[in-house]
């Protein structure tokens, strides 16, 4: 069932793809990834794990019930030491053990982790997506200006060109346009490079076909912005580094009380006799009954036992370790929040400025296309400022197309910047309640 629905939503996906040139929503990016990540499947298979493991700790108090069958090859001779039998049902159940409920809250501990391990992995692979999908947006729209930024070079190239042959402007000035046009088709290819290796990355997470997959703005919410100073929400890493702390905390405290508690189990047993191919009854005063049965408690005292002393050193100190990892984790993450709530600040006013240099830009690029179309109005006298020429117009150009991709690339960067501290925080779902409802 799970594979079939899988399917179908590859298929959706795949038909509201071709229905509108390819696109789709980061939604569905996001959640064919939770169902593809080969992490999750992982997280998925840990938590049934755990899941039984809780189940056989607990289903001893369960009866278990076995039956049991053979038939002699050869008539048995002699006294065999046991009564010969044609088939035997044993049924075998743990009545009272103190360190066995030490075991149960150990297991359902370690199924809580797992889980919260799951959780922790369909988030990651969230963020991953995410990220992704909007560098892909992003780098699309880069490419839109880059290749406006092309013409712009070529067309100056082509101007140079018409100057140095009519001995306006030097060789030098030709060879310099021809360099930047070179620089702006190496920055394309690099775009374009950049957005066939997120394609692919895209399709690794989602299962879908490689270029599959293009970016629909519209689909992606604006990230709030949050600082540490809204509050944490559940960690599901710190989550699951408690419960796994927990569960070998439970665990020693199971193992080193079973050097001291007594455990009590149920017991009964009935076979079936036959003195069919054997002469047993030769043996006793009274012929072998054919029905027998059996039954009691078995009461085990722990008096000296070295191994399971030492097991229970073993697991204390895998206590203290884990109990530890959980402490490291949780520095770790608020040191995470401290880089980058800093980096987040950084990157705030790095858009900022790229900002203002953009607007200065095309401010610039108005005043040169106004004197190209009316002149500069200074006439020819002496100190008169001089006509802008063809060149300076396209450099124009070229410079606010530049600072364009300055803005778009320090918008990138602030938006991976605060989905990674929005997970560091715990919000992650917040996140992606804001998807789903797009």
């Amino acid at each position: 069932m799970a594979r079939l629905s899988r399917l179908v939503t590859v298929a959706g996906a795949l038909g509201c793809a071709a229905m509108s040139h390819a696109q789709v929503s980061l939604k569905t990016v996001v959640d064919l990834a939770q169902r593809d990540s080969t992490a999750v499947k992982m997280a998925e298979a840990d938590v049934a794990k755990a899941k039984a493991a809780y189940e056989q700790t607990r289903d001893a108090y369960i009866p278990s019930v076995n039956f049991g069958t053979g038939i002699p090859a050869f008539p048995s001779v002699g006294f065999t030491g046991q009564p010969p039998s044609i088939y035997s049902m044993t049924v075998e159940s743990l009545v009272f053990s103190i360190p066995q409920k030490h075991y149960m809250d150990a297991a359902r501990s370690g199924w809580r982790a797992a889980e919260s391990r799951l959780k922790d992995a369909r988030e990651q692979v969230a963020l991953d997506a995410s990220n992704a999908y909007i560098e892909l947006d992003t780098v699309n729209s880069e490419i839109v200006s880059a290749q406006q930024q092309e013409e712009f070079a070529n067309k100056l190239v082509e101007i140079e060109q018409q100057r140095t042959e009519a001995g306006v402007d030097p060789l030098r000035s030709l060879l310099v346009a021809k360099l930047a046009a070179a620089n702006l088709k190496l920055a394309l290819l690099h775009l374009q490079t950049r957005a066939a290796t997120l394609s692919k990355q895209l399709a690794a997470l989602t299962g879908l076909p490689d270029g599959a997959i293009r970016a629909d703005h519209a689909s992606i919410p604006e990230i709030p912005k949050i600082s540490p100073g809204d509050g944490h929400n559940v960690l599901n890493a710190m989550d699951a580094a408690r419960f796994s702390a927990r569960a070998r905390q439970q665990q020693a405290a199971g193992d080193k009380e079973t050097n001291y508690i007594p455990q009590l189990s149920f017991f009964a047993q009935y076979n079936r006799n036959t003195t069919i191919l054997n002469n047993v009854n030769d043996y006793f005063k009274q012929d072998l009954p054919a029905n027998n049965f059996t039954s009691g408690f078995n009461v085990q005292v722990p008096l000296f036992d070295m191994v399971h002393r030492a097991k229970g050193r073993e697991s204390t100190a895998d206590a203290l370790r884990a109990t530890a990892e959980a402490e490291q984790a949780a520095r770790q993450n608020e040191v995470a929040i401290a880089e980058l709530t800093g980096t987040l600040r950084e990157l705030q006013a790095q858009a900022e400025v790229s900002s203002l240099r953009q607007e200065i830009a095309a401010d610039d690029l108005k005043t040169v296309q106004t004197q190209m179309q009316s002149g500069n109005g200074a006439g020819a006298g002496p100190g008169a400022q001089a006509q802008m020429s063809p060149t300076q117009e396209q450099l124009a150009l070229i410079d606010e197309r530049q600072k364009y991709l300055d803005v778009q690339e320090s918008d990138l960067n602030l938006a991976k910047a605060r989905l990674n501290l929005i997970r560091a925080l715990g919000h992650m779902q917040d996140w992606l309640n804001e998807v789903n409802t797009k």
